[in-house]
């Protein structure tokens, strides 16, 4: 396996993570506003209508575990890409050093 092919492996993985990143934060945002919809129906509904205040904390109690899932998976993602970053550049000076030694 030669640098080049090492490193453009790498770059596809780096923007595969990237794009899976950017999906966990479509999410997280998707979850973040059922949540605000939750907190509104609360707010607005708490001594009106009983059904809709219900709804609201549903919404909200939902919206809630979703970004907490979906955040969680973020900084987990984020961690894994740096550790893929690091790798890459560690493996990438022990090829160096091989190569200069020889």
């Amino acid at each position: 396996m030669t640098i080049e092919e090492l490193r453009k492996g790498y770059v596809n993985e780096v923007n595969y993570q990237k794009k899976m990143l950017k999906n966990l934060k479509t999410w997280f945002n998707l979850f973040f506003m059922i949540s605000a919809i939750g907190v509104v129906l609360i707010y607005y509904f708490h001594a009106k209508t009983l059904w809709l205040f219900i709804i609201g904390i549903v919404l909200f109690v939902l919206g809630s575990l979703g970004m907490s899932i979906f955040g969680y998976g973020q900084w987990k993602g984020r961690q894994n890409l740096n550790l893929l970053i690091d790798d890459y550049q560690q493996k990438v000076t022990i090829f160096t050093k091989k190569v200069e030694s020889k």
